[in-house]
């Protein structure tokens, strides 16, 4: 067997992680012979409830499941760890402005970062769940300067499951015959799902999106609306956050990191700009279509891009330069 991963997850109490420990202590995301050492990491008055998620933990009887760690300690919750999973946040209460929302999250996620440089491997992977989940990345990045920055990413491919699965249900064709949807720029309400490079397998011949769904109004508009506004639908059905589905996405998420990508297909994930082909300033932790092997994360450059998807590739990004500037004069203070 090989040695046990430390695997820690943020917000363990909350309903996120409730949906996703399971699937990472029963191994569909580190693989099925890869032991896990699992810390659960939470604020103080959440520890009874932690307790009980532990109990719940125990009583699946996971093999792969070596020992669960409950904290509040940042200094044991990022010890020695090859992987860690940021789903706890400050939510956005009612009445609550933008710029305070930033602060709040600001200051646990510079506490963390610098927890990850002090305590954590340098090899450790780092996915941000946490809402604003693409500043809060980048500013637990700038906390940890010995982590290297491709080291952390944010999580869009819930937004990239969404946009694949609204491709696959108006082909009539299941969620795996669609690949190669992008999300571009912030996970919220201006982030702009791509359907340009997409390819839909229609009765065994690869199509492209447009195509396939052969419905340009609906692609430029409903189709785009309905995956930027698909976590306020759940809420206002639920009254809860998407946590089944996030759970999902990020499973996904970090086993192609640890996996790597299949040949000649893409996944989206928000990291950082540096270098891009796509005159996205750099500075920024912006989703792109990636590729990876060997744990490391390539963007896919070159893809052409129209007018209509430029203009909704700046303005995602002009609200991530406006979230970054606020986020680093707080930062700062």
């Amino acid at each position: 067997m090989a040695e046990p991963i430390r695997v820690v997850v943020t917000g363990a109490a909350g309903q996120i992680a409730y949906s996703l420990l399971y699937s990472i202590a029963k191994g569909d995301v580190f693989g099925k012979d890869q032991p896990i050492i699992l810390v659960l990491l939470d604020i103080p008055p959440m520890l009874p409830v932690l307790d009980g998620v532990v109990m719940e933990l125990q009583d699946c009887a996971l093999p792969l499941l070596r020992e669960v760690i409950p904290t509040d300690k940042v200094e044991v919750g990022f010890k020695d760890i090859d992987a860690a999973i940021l789903v706890g946040s400050m939510p956005r209460k009612e009445g609550m402005e933008r710029k305070d929302l930033l602060k709040a999250n600001v200051a646990i996620f510079k506490t963390q970062g610098a927890a990850l440089d002090k305590y954590a491997k340098k090899t450790v992977k780092v996915l941000v769940v946490g809402n604003p989940a693409n500043t809060n990345c980048l500013i637990a990045s700038k906390s940890a300067p010995s982590i290297p920055k491709e080291n952390f990413s944010c999580l869009t491919r819930l937004d990239h499951n969404r946009a694949s699965s609204q491709v696959a249900m108006r082909c009539g064709v299941s969620s795996d015959k669609v690949k190669n949807v992008i999300i571009w720029g912030n996970h919220s309400s201006t982030q702009y799902p791509d359907v340009h490079h997409a390819k839909v397998n229609v009765h065994g011949t690869e199509t492209p999106a447009y195509d396939a769904v052969k419905d340009e109004t609906w692609l430029r508009g409903d189709f785009i609306s309905t995956v930027q506004l698909r976590g306020a639908a759940v809420i206002k059905a639920r009254k809860l956050s998407s946590a089944m589905s996030a759970a999902k996405a990020i499973c996904d998420h970090m086993r192609d990191i640890w996996f790597g990508t299949k040949e000649g297909e893409f996944i989206s994930m928000g990291v950082y700009a540096t270098g891009n082909s796509y005159g996205i300033p750099e500075d920024l932790i912006y989703s792109f279509p990636v590729e990876i092997k060997n744990k490391t994360w390539k963007m896919v450059d070159g893809l052409p891009i129209n007018d209509f998807s430029r203009a909704k590739m700046d303005a995602t990004a002009a609200e991530l330069v406006e979230e970054r500037d606020t986020a680093l004069d707080f930062l700062s203070q």
